[in-house]
């Protein structure tokens, strides 16, 4: 088991409604406060998506992340920011040509992902390694685009989180570490609970791990009613925790949680339960090789 633990906050991601939850937060300084709050209860990363302030759809817009993080570090220069770069890899085959895109396809040129990346330098960005079946579109980020993904991660200084959400997407994490196209040691998320990948189970978590590599430093989290759950196998296991609104809308069966703030606070009253300690943003820099 980890000595210190690291709690990533998903303040808010692309899928999580209003319908889900009335309190998501959705416009610039809404999503800046949340991660400030979940910083306050002892998370040491924000994992920032943004929104359409006015729709509350996901968006790619430079300037609400710009908002976003200019708003963060006004009040705090210590909290680590991982900012997505998941928007832009859905496809959705229309129904009379399954090779034309339909209405819901996000689907664009992988430097366009990343425009967000180079211009505000996040600490961490995401590379999600999935190509996979998603609701009802299908997720694609080939091995090609996920190098040039990564080239312009790296040369901003940010460092990727690979999130894996089944046993081949490892494997190409491996394949991307060989040709030198990714760093060691490599920041891992494993992904739990999404239908197609893998399942929220013990087994299959301990079974992902052991594929990661030796120098990895990796989070495990569940979506949904798994969240908690399997946040303790996570740290059980040796990994790191994740918590948030973007996986999870409750505290409890049946009981929304007041916001991200209340669920960092469950996974840290966890943890130390179970006699972990809460990494501060410090030693979490320290762990992950981040700049001080």
């Amino acid at each position: 088991m980890q000595q210190n633990v690291i709690i990533t906050c998903a303040v808010t991601g692309n899928l999580t409604t209003r319908e889900n939850h009335p309190g998501l937060p959705v416009t610039p300084e809404e999503i800046a406060n949340s991660c400030l709050e979940a910083a306050e209860a002892g998370a040491a990363i924000a994992h920032i998506h943004v929104r359409d302030p006015e729709t509350g759809k996901p968006s790619m817009e430079l300037k609400y992340y710009r908002e976003v993080v200019e708003r963060i570090r006004a009040r705090n220069n210590a909290l680590i920011l991982n900012i997505t770069t998941g928007p832009g890899g859905r496809y959705h085959p229309s129904e009379d040509n399954p090779a034309v895109a339909g209405p819901r396809t996000t689907l664009m040129r992988p430097e366009r992902r990343v425009e967000h990346i180079a211009a505000l330098k996040p600490d961490i960005a995401t590379l999600d390694l999935n190509t996979m079946t998603f609701g009802s579109e299908v997720v694609i980020n080939t091995p090609e685009n996920v190098k040039v993904m990564a080239d312009i991660i790296n040369d901003a200084g940010s460092k990727p989180e690979l999130e894996v959400f089944d046993t081949g997407h490892i494997q190409l994490a491996h394949d991307l570490l060989k040709a030198g196209a990714l760093k060691s040691p490599a920041m891992f998320t494993i992904v739990t609970g999404v239908k197609y990948g893998f399942p929220s189970t013990t087994d299959v978590m301990a079974t992902a791990a052991r594929m990661l590599p030796g120098d990895a430093v990796w989070t495990g989290f569940g979506v949904g009613r798994m969240s908690f759950p399997m946040a303790v196998q996570s740290y059980l296991l040796g990994g790191h925790v994740r918590v948030g609104l973007e996986d999870n809308s409750y505290i409890a069966k049946g009981v929304l949680a007041k916001g991200n703030g209340e669920l960092v606070e469950r996974a840290r009253d966890l943890i130390e339960k179970l006699g972990g300690k809460i990494a501060e943003p410090s030693q979490a820099r320290e762990m992950l090789g981040l700049p001080a």
